[in-house]
Protein backbone atom coordinates (compact mmCIF):
# COMPACT_ATOMS: atom_id res chain seq x y z
CA UNK A 1 0.00 0.00 0.00
CA UNK A 2 1.24 3.36 -0.67
CA UNK A 3 2.52 6.01 2.01
CA UNK A 4 1.80 2.90 4.89
CA UNK A 5 4.39 4.12 6.93
CA UNK A 6 2.51 7.14 8.34
CA UNK A 7 0.41 4.74 9.68
CA UNK A 8 1.98 4.93 13.01
CA UNK A 9 1.29 9.07 13.06
CA UNK A 10 -2.27 8.17 13.13
CA UNK A 11 -2.79 9.31 16.91
CA UNK A 12 -0.46 12.74 15.77
CA UNK A 13 -3.03 13.69 12.89
CA UNK A 14 -6.28 12.74 15.04
CA UNK A 15 -4.63 15.68 17.51
CA UNK A 16 -3.46 17.40 14.78
CA UNK A 17 -7.18 17.79 13.63
CA UNK A 18 -8.69 17.65 17.04
CA UNK A 19 -6.74 21.19 17.89
CA UNK A 20 -6.67 23.07 14.80
CA UNK A 21 -10.62 22.71 14.19
CA UNK A 22 -11.10 23.45 18.03
CA UNK A 23 -9.40 26.78 18.03
CA UNK A 24 -10.93 27.96 15.05
CA UNK A 25 -13.94 27.15 16.26
CA UNK A 26 -13.43 28.99 19.79
CA UNK A 27 -11.70 32.07 18.36
CA UNK A 28 -12.69 32.34 15.22
CA UNK A 29 -16.55 31.69 15.49
CA UNK A 30 -16.90 32.00 18.62
CA UNK A 31 -15.03 34.23 20.80
CA UNK A 32 -16.51 37.10 19.60
CA UNK A 33 -20.03 36.10 19.66
CA UNK A 34 -19.22 34.88 23.17
CA UNK A 35 -18.26 38.25 24.74
CA UNK A 36 -20.48 39.69 22.40
CA UNK A 37 -23.63 40.43 25.41
CA UNK A 38 -27.25 40.22 25.30
CA UNK A 39 -27.73 41.61 22.15
CA UNK A 40 -25.86 39.63 20.04
CA UNK A 41 -26.89 36.62 21.52
CA UNK A 42 -30.38 37.07 20.50
CA UNK A 43 -29.19 38.19 17.17
CA UNK A 44 -27.37 34.84 16.88
CA UNK A 45 -30.61 32.91 18.02
CA UNK A 46 -32.47 35.22 15.69
CA UNK A 47 -30.05 34.50 12.49
CA UNK A 48 -30.56 30.51 13.51
CA UNK A 49 -34.24 30.82 13.24
CA UNK A 50 -35.49 30.72 16.84
CA UNK A 51 -38.50 32.71 17.74
CA UNK A 52 -38.10 32.41 21.69
CA UNK A 53 -35.91 32.53 24.50
CA UNK A 54 -33.49 34.28 22.29
CA UNK A 55 -31.00 35.52 24.34
CA UNK A 56 -30.60 31.99 25.92
CA UNK A 57 -30.31 30.64 22.99
CA UNK A 58 -28.18 32.80 21.79
CA UNK A 59 -25.87 32.41 24.44
CA UNK A 60 -25.97 28.48 23.97
CA UNK A 61 -24.80 28.84 20.63
CA UNK A 62 -21.81 31.12 21.78
CA UNK A 63 -20.97 29.19 24.75
CA UNK A 64 -21.13 26.03 22.51
CA UNK A 65 -18.86 27.61 20.00
CA UNK A 66 -16.35 29.31 22.12
CA UNK A 67 -15.78 26.94 25.18
CA UNK A 68 -16.90 23.63 22.98
CA UNK A 69 -14.03 24.75 20.85
CA UNK A 70 -11.48 25.11 23.63
CA UNK A 71 -12.44 21.33 25.00
CA UNK A 72 -12.71 20.22 21.40
CA UNK A 73 -9.00 21.14 21.46
CA UNK A 74 -7.97 19.76 24.45
CA UNK A 75 -9.71 16.11 23.78
CA UNK A 76 -11.57 17.34 27.02
CA UNK A 77 -15.60 16.13 27.86
CA UNK A 78 -15.00 15.43 23.97
CA UNK A 79 -17.87 13.75 22.89
CA UNK A 80 -20.87 16.09 25.05
CA UNK A 81 -18.46 19.03 23.21
CA UNK A 82 -18.93 17.52 20.07
CA UNK A 83 -22.88 17.05 20.61
CA UNK A 84 -23.66 20.60 21.36
CA UNK A 85 -21.24 22.00 18.69
CA UNK A 86 -23.06 19.49 16.49
CA UNK A 87 -26.58 21.08 17.53
CA UNK A 88 -25.44 24.20 16.94
CA UNK A 89 -24.53 23.67 13.37
CA UNK A 90 -27.26 22.32 12.66
CA UNK A 91 -29.19 25.30 13.62
CA UNK A 92 -26.69 27.41 11.84
CA UNK A 93 -27.91 24.97 8.79
CA UNK A 94 -31.56 25.98 9.15
CA UNK A 95 -31.18 29.24 9.78
CA UNK A 96 -29.21 29.55 6.76
CA UNK A 97 -31.23 27.85 4.26
CA UNK A 98 -34.04 30.19 6.02
CA UNK A 99 -32.94 33.47 4.98
CA UNK A 100 -31.35 31.60 1.65
CA UNK A 101 -27.80 31.71 2.22
CA UNK A 102 -24.90 29.87 2.00
CA UNK A 103 -25.02 26.87 4.26
CA UNK A 104 -21.95 24.76 3.14
CA UNK A 105 -19.74 25.62 5.85
CA UNK A 106 -21.75 24.89 8.75
CA UNK A 107 -22.67 21.93 7.27
CA UNK A 108 -18.93 20.78 6.68
CA UNK A 109 -18.50 21.92 9.76
CA UNK A 110 -20.92 19.25 11.12
CA UNK A 111 -20.15 16.44 8.82
CA UNK A 112 -16.54 17.13 11.13
CA UNK A 113 -17.74 17.27 14.16
CA UNK A 114 -20.08 13.82 13.66
CA UNK A 115 -16.55 12.24 12.06
CA UNK A 116 -14.63 13.33 15.55
CA UNK A 117 -17.76 12.00 17.57
CA UNK A 118 -17.30 8.71 16.46
CA UNK A 119 -13.66 8.56 15.68
CA UNK A 120 -13.01 9.97 20.08
CA UNK A 121 -10.25 12.37 21.12
CA UNK A 122 -7.26 9.59 20.71
CA UNK A 123 -4.49 9.27 22.46
CA UNK A 124 -3.31 12.70 22.77
CA UNK A 125 -5.98 14.00 24.59
CA UNK A 126 -6.86 15.22 28.44
CA UNK A 127 -9.62 12.43 28.29
CA UNK A 128 -7.19 10.10 27.75
CA UNK A 129 -5.26 11.27 30.56
CA UNK A 130 -8.09 10.81 32.71
CA UNK A 131 -9.64 7.53 31.77
CA UNK A 132 -9.32 4.53 33.87
CA UNK A 133 -9.59 2.27 31.11
CA UNK A 134 -7.13 1.85 28.55
CA UNK A 135 -8.16 3.33 25.15
CA UNK A 136 -9.91 0.85 22.51
CA UNK A 137 -7.64 -0.15 19.60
Amino acid sequence: MVLTFLDRYRETGLAVLRIGIGLCFAFLHGFSKMFSGPEGWEGLAEAGGIPFAQVFFGFMGAFSEFFGGLLIAAGWLFRPALFLAFCTMMVAIYGNIQRGNNFSHALELAIVFAGLFLTGPGRYSLDAVFSKSKPVR
